[in-house]
């Protein structure tokens, strides 16, 4: 039996990926390893979004042929993102990859992992993918990477959106949503399978079902989710600001499994910038925007992603941001510092800003949301919430961990917890009552009670 080993990188889209193919390739006979050392064929899946990204692919790569040099493996395949950016120079590059293929290219994870499959036969796919028709359906086999009390679905491929920073579109292809049916169905698929949270995904989630010419799809799509029996909580990542709707928000506040927690990207608050962006807005319409969020849905945590140093911004522009952080006190925050990728409009742009001033501003911003984060963090002292449990801590054996639900996998803080009563340790996945008894930066201290 041939084992195959899967390395992962980038966001949760390009994971959801990755469970698709090792899931044909189980379907199909496959023995799939954690261990990549122990696979005669090793898989990188790439993320080719920014800069970091990019270096962070290309040193798996180059980890993963030591495999094929120094191990046990016989073949090496690269995918996802990175294939489909840069597929030529990678195999003009890196001659001892066995095969690439792009994001479009799911379905061929078979035949190049089949070792009978000379790779060198194979066609030359042509770089670009605006033609990219590929969406898995409930009935594509997959295998969960993540933990088993939480998965995520993707409910669309693709984007339209022209930002002036983003290479995603020629990476991912035109957005295409998924068959309402089919997310529902797949729902239900996880919920036997024991997850208890469904965290939705795609480039773009605020415009689901709008190619499929439906209105608030996405709306009806999380009120539908968030009556499937098992199913705990149901949250929605990677929502657009110019397509928060009504009804979506509605769905929020009425639902008790639809998380009130919006992640929603918005790169800038200078209305200059966000010109240059290609996202349009100001500050005045984001705030007036933060405000009908949280009077429609109270105790919504609202999550949101800026760019600093992006071409032309001023500190004038870095002050009108700053100030529009401490002013709307986010829950959440994550600030990057803007990447120069060839192909992107932003490329183009003069006025680039030093990486160090780049940097220098994320400092600022991050130092300030962080005496944000701790202020509100502390206002929950005393209380008691409601925590989904997942076992030990990654930090320390000494404690276990657990999210509420204003807390998303890996990219939040979570409730660390230093007791629980005695007789019985909860199991992963099960729902538990914490008092808050500590507040820190972005993490709460807390223990389990009846």
């Amino acid at each position: 039996m041939n084992k195959v080993g899967f390395i992962s990188l980038g966001c949760p889209k390009n994971l959801v990926d990755s469970e698709v193919m090792m899931g044909q390739l189980k379907a199909k006979g496959f023995e799939i390893t954690a261990d990549a050392e122990e696979a005669d064929t090793v898989v990188v899946n790439t993320c080719g979004f920014i800069d970091a990204a990019k270096r962070e692919s290309i040193e798996a790569i180059l980890e993963a042929a030591q495999l094929k040099t120094k191990g046990k493996a016989s073949r090496l395949i690269v995918a996802g993102c990175l294939v489909e950016r840069y597929r030529d120079e990678l195999k003009a590059e890196m001659p001892e990859v066995d095969a690439f293929i792009g994001t479009s290219q799911i379905n061929d994870i078979l035949s190049v992992c089949d070792p009978q499959t000379n790779t060198r036969a194979l066609p030359v796919i042509p770089l670009g993918n605006q033609s990219a028709t590929h969406l898995y359906d409930e009935s594509t086999p997959r295998i969960l990477a993540t933990p088993g009390h939480y998965a995520f679905i993707k409910i669309a491929e693709g984007c339209d959106r022209p930002c002036a920073f983003c290479f995603i579109p020629q990476m991912r292809g035109h957005f295409r949503s998924r068959r309402f049916g089919s997310i529902v169905a797949e729902a239900h698929q996880l919920a036997e399978e024991g997850v208890k949270e469904l965290i939705l995904v795609a480039q773009d989630s605020s415009r689901y079902g709008e190619d499929l010419g439906k209105q608030d799809a996405l709306a009806h799509l999380l009120r539908e989710l968030s009556h499937t029996e098992g199913i705990d909580w149901v949250r929605v990542m990677y929502t657009y600001p110019t397509h928060i709707s009504d009804a979506f928000l509605d769905v929020l506040a009425e639902e008790p499994k639809a998380v009130k927690y919006l992640d929603m990207p918005l790169q800038h608050a200078s209305q200059k910038v966000l010109k240059l962006m290609k996202r349009g807005g100001n500050r005045d319409s984001l705030e007036r925007l933060i405000d009908r969020v949280r009077k429609r849905v109270p105790d919504i945590a609202v999550r949101t992603t800026f760019i600093t140093g992006f071409p032309g911004e001023t500190n004038e522009d870095f002050d009108e941001l700053l100030g529009f952080v401490r002013n709307v006190e986010f829950d959440r925050v994550g600030v990057f510092t803007y990447s120069d990728e060839e192909g992107t409009p932003a490329y183009e742009l003069p006025e680039k800003v030093a990486p160090r001033i780049a940097r220098q501003r994320q400092g600022r911003l991050m130092k300030e949301q962080s005496r944000i984060s701790r202020r509100r963090n502390e206002a929950k002292v005393g209380e008691t919430v409601r925590v989904l449990f997942e076992g030990e801590s990654k930090e320390t054996e000494l404690l276990w961990q657990g999210r509420m639900e204003t807390q998303a996998p890996d990219i939040d803080g979570c409730v660390l917890i230093n007791d629980v009563p005695e007789g019985r340790l909860p199991v992963s996945g099960e729902m538990v009552n914490v008092l808050i008894t500590e507040a820190q930066e972005y993490d709460l201290v807390g223990r389990i009670v009846k």
